[in-house]
């Protein structure tokens, strides 16, 4: 891929939380990246939605500077009244506006799902990680019961 066509397919991407680095440690997910796509003015929150149960969602602060941004997931807030087996949540970054999905769309890394593994960590009960979807979006997957 030449200059010309990486730049054009970067403007093609709608807007998006770009995420740079993903660090699961000490029973949390520390996520930097960049705001791609829209003006990064105001205050912006991680948004955390459980698949299936979107009526209780979960926000934490962002810490924004210029487009880059930066926060911390608590992973003991996952633990539910009404666990499934396996659940899932969707990351997005809001400024009560916009609600951008949190992904790696810039890079020329495709199918990061099978390529990019991240540790597991257990939280009471509950084993989760971070995955990236087949869509290249980031989420998080919780696990109850032994390991399989």
């Amino acid at each position: 891929m030449n200059r010309h066509e990486h730049v054009n397919r970067h403007e093609r991407v709608k807007p998006h939380a770009e995420i740079a680095e993903v660090w699961p440690r000490d029973g949390r997910v520390r996520l930097v990246g960049r705001i791609h796509g829209r003006p990064a003015e105001g205050d912006w929150r991680l948004l955390l939605t459980r698949r299936g149960r979107t009526d209780r969602p979960l926000d934490y602060p962002a810490q924004v500077k210029g487009d880059r941004f930066e926060g911390e997931l608590p992973l003991a807030d996952l633990v539910t009244p009404d666990p499934a087996e396996i659940e899932e949540w969707d990351i997005h970054l809001t400024d009560g506006e916009a609600r951008l999905r949190a992904g790696r769309q810039l890079d020329d890394i495709h199918g990061k799902k099978k390529i990019m593994v991240f540790p597991e960590q257990r939280v009471r009960g509950l084993r989760v990680r971070p995955y990236y979807t087949v869509k290249d979006n980031l989420s998080l997957e919780c696990r109850t019961g032994a390991t399989s």
